[in-house]
């Protein structure tokens, strides 16, 4: 694409009375594609670990669009039992869900334990959103053009899925186990619509990545030296704005002419920034027999089995 011919948030169609799930919503990308959606018309429900920090975005939002639909509610992605709670009460007041962006993610962090026992970047990152999808697939297969958009990375290439040691405890690397998360991610969504097609569901499972994008995200553990010297010094030089970096998850989430099982990043050099563009997966994220080996090991480690509704 030309710059002039980019896609932008402009260019998202009329989103009254769509109903989004947007996790992570109330920092970086998911705060850019919470306001992008409101100001469209979209009724979204921010699904945050901090409830302060959400009803502070909220509020930010609402002072720029006082009309905006916007509801805050918690979830921890890494605790099982919160992912839980949060569809229950989901179920509770609403009968529908339009479009669910799987946003939200852990960075890097000392290896640590989630709640269940797993390695919290496979579990916040995947597992956490796994389960999510799969507890609101009833409320998606009632929306209106229902999507699921799960946010990857360019780091999904690095990524090696170690079956024999999810939880990283024979070796463990941050930056390794984080990429692994996004290969988890990048799986995921590729194996979701592969079974979404067979069942002939209304719901499609598209992927995004925000290419090379300034957000605190990197900041959420220790100071390393790459942090300090991509994030903290190279950020502001090369980093697209946490808006800029949402277009793809955006377009994926809005845009009339996505099919199912698209991969959206920024069409710049190395996809490092630049427009949505529809962009390759690795060879591991594509291949069926690693997609069917994550889903049940997904399924043994949530206990949650996904339903695939078709259409009445």
């Amino acid at each position: 694409m030309t710059e002039r011919q980019r896609w932008t948030a402009d260019r998202i169609p009329d989103q009254t009375e769509r109903v989004f799930v947007v996790t992570g919503a109330n920092s970086g990308l998911g705060l850019a594609t919470t306001r992008a959606l409101a100001r469209r018309g979209g009724h979204v429900i921010l699904a945050v670990r901090d409830e302060d920090k959400g009803r502070r975005a909220a509020a930010r939002i609402t002072a720029e669009q006082p009309d905006a639909r916007l509801d805050v509610r918690r979830i921890d992605l890494a605790d099982l039992d919160s992912v839980r709670a949060f569809a229950e009460r989901l179920h509770a007041d609403h009968g529908r869900v339009d479009v669910l962006v799987n946003n939200a993610g852990v960075m890097a962090p000392p290896r640590t334990l989630s709640a269940q026992g797993h390695e919290v970047q496979f579990a916040a990152n995947h597992l956490g959103h796994f389960a999510l999808t799969g507890l609101l697939l009833d409320l998606l297969a009632a929306g209106r053009d229902p999507r699921v958009v799960t946010v990857s990375s360019l780091n999904h290439r690095q990524g090696r899925l170690n079956f024999d040691d999810l939880a990283g405890e024979r070796r463990y690397s941050p930056m390794g186990f984080y990429n692994q998360s996004k290969l988890a991610n990048a799986v995921f969504g590729r194996e979701l619509h592969r079974r979404l097609t067979e069942a002939g569901s209304p719901v499609r499972s598209l992927l995004a990545h925000p290419g090379y994008t300034a957000t605190n995200l990197q900041f959420d553990g220790p100071v390393a030296l790459w942090s300090v010297l991509f994030g903290r010094i190279g950020g502001p030089l090369l980093a697209q704005s946490p808006d800029r970096g949402a277009l793809p998850q955006l377009y994926a989430a809005t845009a009339p002419d996505v099919t199912g099982g698209d991969f959206v990043g920024p069409d710049g050099l190395g996809e490092l920034r630049g427009g949505p563009t529809r962009v390759r997966l690795s060879a591991a994220a594509e291949d069926a027999e690693t997609g069917r080996r994550l889903w049940e090991v997904s399924q043994d480690l949530t206990g949650v089995r996904f339903v695939f509704p078709t259409p009445v």
